[in-house]
């Protein structure tokens, strides 16, 4: 007697559920991920800082660079392919760099959540199912609008004479950084790393 096929509801929800358990493996990973990139975080404050008298005619501009802090929001989701990876990966960078010293404080762990769930959204809009270079481009635009959400109200207040004439160049700039370092960079990464055959453990190196 030939078996019945499994009702597709029910293959729906079994696939449901094997992707949503971590194993161990995919815990150290997306954490080694973060808490490299916790460290490159350190490092890019102080570039950022750096670089602030380069850009204060034009100070949006500066964002255009802003997207090394998106990345793993990306590239953590696009190893392990599991729900939760992008806000995990950015809450640990983040509390790294903290840490270490930021420059900007305790802050840095509200900014990894708001940029961390900006790219997780978009991965659950396509139920965690899609993993190519169009949604990882699309992940690093929530990524940076999240960061918008973040950082404009509690560093450039309407109150301190910022208008949408700074606001709109802002998100702008802050979108495209978003989709071509930590979206097309990211995935860029992600598949070098897959090349390698270091990601055999994982999906995204099958």
């Amino acid at each position: 007697m030939n078996a019945s096929p499994v009702p597709a509801a029910t293959s729906a929800t079994v696939a449901s559920g094997r992707l949503a358990r971590w194993r161990t493996v995919d815990i150290v990973v997306v954490a080694v991920v973060a808490v490299a990139f916790g460290v490159v975080f350190w490092a890019w404050n102080y570039v950022w800082s750096f670089l602030d008298p380069v850009f204060a005619a034009f100070r949006p501009a500066q964002y255009l660079i802003a997207g090394v802090w998106l990345m793993p929001a990306v590239i953590a989701p696009l190893i392990v392919r599991r729900p939760g990876a992008a806000i995990f990966a950015e809450i640990v960078a983040a509390s790294v760099s903290a840490l270490l010293g930021s420059v900007w404080g305790l802050d840095v762990l509200l900014s990894g959540f708001a940029q961390g769930l900006g790219a997780e959204v978009v991965f659950a809009i396509f139920l965690y199912r899609a993993w190519g270079l169009p949604v990882a481009a699309l992940a690093g635009a929530g990524a940076a609008i999240g960061m918008a959400v973040h950082d404009i109200p509690i560093y450039y207040p309407p109150s301190a004479g910022f208008d949408m004439g700074f606001y709109v160049p802002v998100v702008i700039a802050m979108v495209a950084s978003g989709v071509v370092i930590a979206g097309v960079g990211g995935h860029a990464l992600v598949r070098a790393l897959a090349r390698t055959g270091v990601l055999r453990a994982f999906p995204s190196g099958a």
